[in-house]
């Protein structure tokens, strides 16, 4: 995890803009910092904040190469494959950093090729001095995050995140700019100007979901048997997870006692045992008083023998947090808000009482399994599957968005199995009637390919379903009644959806609660809705919800553990 900035043709002072703008990513990175001019690219410069995990002593960024001293990286990612490439293509490498395999790649081969051979995460941006070039990458799924502006003057910027951008903005005045999320599984290419500024010359989708990777896969196909899919399934997703064991710093996992949490968790323990680290997986839990995600965890925790840690919110924590948590996601998604007060809160604790750095979590499975309650509903298993595809295009905007921004926002690195390339293109490509809940059970292939091992108990394994909790809920009170009685207490006046309609045309808020979270939103991200959020997520095929909360579904009270 760590954190890229870049602006290109600004005649600003750049001494200004840097003390404005570059800083305010620092939470992405607090081992080490460097920006960099070069009078070569008039009117540019170039920022980077560390995070070590990989490479301690070589792996500073902006990245320089002996063999390519004309050339910059700048690079948030993991890039698992980077040996296997190294011994593929022969690569002369200088540094134990993985992402200087993107140097190589794009020397050799040019930057379409690069990015279809990197099996990891990744936003970068390449720049090539001899050429007067600067190209932009962005992993399949979005799980590193990149933003850009671009005015209609030319100027270009480039940040991990948007907060680092909206503060250059107002030297933009008088322009017209849009500044947006960079779209996950694409590549840009821009020419570079005398004076600095950039056209964009080419832009290209290089990856769907679904799609078979390009890059020699760590799992020979021919290992696969066909149509075993449990075992198929289960070969890749302990793959993803044994390949992203890669860190030089202490790996934890999040732990909510769910399914694919605790899936993620065992799968952890037992590769991390295989490769002897010297230390006991630490596991984290959150919830209020009460909660029962605490009990479920503890339960997961026990059976694995892991560091435990459980941590316990009240309510005057979320009222404490909420504003500081709306400005770190960037969006005001009802859901997304909701659903990271206690990734936020569990991740401050991380980082204040332990030296777990890397954080592996079950992100992603619900997206890539169908286990959102209201696919129930889907009308037919083609129109779930399709679904699925749709959640995973646009993952990077929520849930990917949300374990990214609070992870970062406390210099944790998060790593996703369930998002991994190989094991995606697998599961995607399974016949939809096996993906669809059955009996009830959502996952219930995922759980399938697991139940003939003895990696978690059966009663964990097959748990109907877990708390729908918007988070994390105590058996007293929920946290969706709780961000209701808080919006309600700081925006005392009626609701009047009329003056939400005209203020806000876009994403317009429906409630009080939503009214407050798009307020503080737009006090740091004015004018930005359109541009970072297209709708508000919502489940498909339930009439007349308004509120994307799982509790009005009508199975939400039909599952006996929620009564």
């Amino acid at each position: 995890m760590c954190g890229i900035w870049a602006i290109f043709g600004t005649e600003s002072n750049m001494h200004s803009i840097c003390a404005r703008a570059f800083n305010k990513i620092e939470h992405r990175g607090p081992d080490a910092w460097r920006v960099e001019f070069d009078k070569q690219l008039k009117n540019c410069c170039i920022g980077f904040h560390r995070l070590t995990i990989v490479d301690c002593t070589y792996g500073m960024q902006p990245m320089r190469l002996h063999q390519f001293p004309h050339r910059a990286l700048l690079c948030n990612g993991e890039l698992y494959n980077c040996k296997e490439l190294k011994k593929e293509f022969e690569f002369n490498y200088e540094t134990f950093s993985d992402v200087e395999c993107i140097f190589h790649l794009y020397e050799k081969f040019g930057i379409e090729k690069c990015v279809r051979s990197l099996d990891g995460v990744f936003a970068f941006c390449i720049v090539d001095i001899p050429k007067r070039k600067v190209f932009l990458g962005r992993d399949p799924f979005g799980v590193r995050p990149l933003f850009r502006i671009i005015s209609d003057n030319g100027i270009l910027g480039v940040c991990s995140e948007a907060k680092g951008l909206v503060a250059i903005s107002s030297d933009l005045n008088g322009y017209k700019k849009k500044l947006e999320p960079f779209p996950p599984g694409t590549f840009e290419e821009y020419d570079l100007h005398p004076n600095g500024t950039a056209k964009l010359v080419r832009s290209e989708r290089y990856f769907n979901p679904g799609d078979k990777p390009s890059f020699t896969t760590f799992v020979p196909w021919e290992d696969l048997t066909s149509q075993a899919h449990e075992a198929n399934i289960r070969k890749l997703l302990t793959m993803a997870v044994k390949k992203r064991l890669m860190a030089d710093r202490r790996i934890g996992c999040l732990l909510s006692g769910g399914l694919d949490s605790s899936l993620v968790a065992a799968l952890v323990v037992q590769e991390a045992k295989k490769i002897n680290l010297p230390y006991k997986i630490q596991t984290f839990a959150i919830g209020m008083e009460g909660s029962p995600d605490l009990e479920k965890a503890q339960q997961v925790a026990k059976f694995l023998q892991t560091d435990h840690h459980e941590i316990v919110f009240s309510e005057e924590d979320v009222a404490r947090v909420l504003d500081d948590v709306i400005y770190t996601l960037e969006t005001p998604d009802i859901t997304t808000i909701r659903a990271s007060i206690g990734m936020y809160l569990i991740s401050k604790y991380i980082l204040d009482n332990t030296d777990s750095t890397v954080v592996f979590s079950g992100e992603g499975a619900d997206e890539v399994a169908q286990g959102y309650i209201y696919f129930r509903d889907a009308p037919t298993a083609q129109d779930a599957h399709e679904d699925s595809i749709r959640l995973l295009k646009q993952i990077y905007m929520f849930d990917g968005l949300r374990a990214d921004r609070t992870m970062a926002a406390q210099s944790l690195e998060l790593r996703v199995p369930f998002l991994d390339l190989q094991f995606t293109n697998y599961y995607l490509n399974v016949d939809p009637e096996l993906k669809q809940p059955k009996d009830g059970v959502e996952k219930f292939l995922l759980r399938s390919a697991f139940s003939g091992s003895d990696l978690l108990p059966h009663d964990i394994l097959w748990r109907h379903k877990e708390a729908f909790s918007d988070g994390v809920a105590s058996k007293k009170k929920s946290l969706f009644v709780i961000l209701q009685e808080i919006t309600d207490k700081r925006m005392p006046e009626p609701f009047d959806a009329d003056k939400a309609r005209k203020k806000y045309p876009h994403c317009t808020p429906t409630t009080k609660e939503s009214l407050y979270y798009r307020e503080v939103f737009e006090k740091s991200y004015p004018n930005q809705a359109e541009s970072f959020l297209p709708y508000f997520w919502m489940p498909r095929w339930v009439e007349g919800i308004t509120d994307p909360s799982a509790r009005f579904i009508k199975h939400y009270a039909a599952d006996p553990e929620q009564q």
